[in-house]
């Protein structure tokens, strides 16, 4: 196990801290996963499996023609089996505590990775506890609940992280982070992330990912599985509701805590970490933030091409338009990382909230998509609306 700051080399086990010597230097990072034999991935136990992965890509091209670019394609994580990229990570979590012996496996979440860890859990026949929050999208936890995991709910988002380190020090295994400042998940869980960066390298693969991003597991998977395949390494696009990851890439201290609300809730809290930093550098991309009514907007362009995205992943949609404004990605390819459906949101049921001004969500397309964000102006780009 390699640390992703200071390069350090590890024996493999559970670093609840991260990387030793930069936990003693007072930083925070993660730690990637090394191979000595070919085949660079763990294959995972035959009874775990639910199929996860080999996801859809569809094209986009109207909207590639709206925006110029030489292409763009979306891919469909809500695809995975749990209804989320998660599944990808969720499997490895599990086999990896399997490994551990670990008597349960803990997790705090929104939604989607307690929903994907809950299922993978019962797979396995390995106990679960979920920590969230009251409000939790009563679906998700209706779905965790009927996966056999147990919810326990905590004031705030930090509040879980408290909740789950007392577990783990009674021998839990954690599948997501709970350290502050943030490390990120287990290294053995963001291996699964590297199938989807095999799925999208080829010689059709995109030059910009647009991937929405927290705390950068997905980001950091992404980088390291393209870093494993080789050739050329498509830029990476972080995707958050306010700006984190850009006020680091600016030059705050990444173990800042950065304030603002969102209802892009996938993506919310107010931690980035080093992985997500050090994707960002590695691939030559950038921190995107995308406020709730760009994100509104551009869910509503993905819904009148038939895909009803959750509102955290539409926000690569309103991404992609910013950063096409001044011409940059004329000619690109470029592809949207669709982490989970629109009908995960809160008030996805409430027609108040759909995406268009029609009665269903799936409406017929309007006349027109150009322009489905307003012009850029100095007051859009500084003062967003993140509530």
């Amino acid at each position: 196990m390699i640390c992703l700051r200071c390069d350090a080399a590890w024996p493999v086990e559970t670093y609840a801290a991260g990387c030793p010597r930069c936990a003693s230097e007072g930083h925070a990072s993660n730690l990637k996963l090394t191979y000595v034999s070919e085949g660079r991935c763990i294959r995972l136990p035959a009874a775990l499996a639910l199929e996860e992965g080999a996801t859809p890509s569809v094209e986009l091209p109207a909207l590639a023609q709206m925006m110029q670019l030489g292409r763009l394609t979306a891919k469909l994580e809500w695809c995975n089996p749990t209804g989320s990229h998660k599944d990808r990570m969720s499997a490895r979590l599990i086999a990896r505590a399997m490994s551990c012996d670990a008597p349960l496996v803990v997790a705090a979440s929104s939604g989607n990775g307690g929903l994907s860890i809950a299922a993978y859990a019962a797979r396995a026949g390995l106990p679960a506890e979920i920590a969230v929050t009251a409000s939790l999208v009563p679906s998700y936890r209706r779905a965790m609940a009927a996966h056999g995991a147990r919810l326990v709910e905590a004031p705030d988002s930090l509040a879980r992280w408290e909740h789950l380190a007392r577990r783990v020090t009674e021998g839990a295994f954690a599948a997501s982070n709970y350290r502050l400042p943030a490390i990120g998940t287990d290294p053995f869980g963001i291996d699964g992330y590297k199938t989807l960066a095999a799925e999208l390298a080829g010689p059709a693969q995109p030059d910009l990912i647009m991937v929405p991003s927290s705390r950068g597991d997905l980001l950091s998977g992404l980088r390291l599985g393209f870093e494993e395949i080789g050739g050329v390494m498509p830029r990476l696009i972080a995707v958050e509701p306010f700006p984190r990851l850009a006020r680091v890439m600016a030059g705050e201290d990444y173990r800042s805590r950065f304030d603002g609300r969102t209802a892009q809730v996938s993506i919310a809290g107010e931690t980035v970490t080093f992985q997500a930093l050090a994707a960002l550098r590695a691939t030559g991309g950038l921190a995107v933030p995308v406020d709730d009514k760009a994100a509104r907007r551009a869910q509503a362009a993905l819904a009148a091409c038939g895909l009803h995205a959750e509102l955290s992943a539409a926000a690569a949609l309103a991404a992609v338009e910013e950063m096409a404004r001044d011409g940059c990605l004329a000619g690109r390819h470029v592809t949207l990382v669709l982490t989970g459906s629109g009908l995960r949101d809160p008030g996805a049921h409430d027609p108040a909230t759909w995406p268009h001004t029609n009665e269903r969500p799936h409406a017929a397309a309007p006349p027109a998509m150009s322009g489905f964000l307003p012009p850029r102006t100095e007051t859009s780009v500084q003062q967003r609306d993140n509530g």
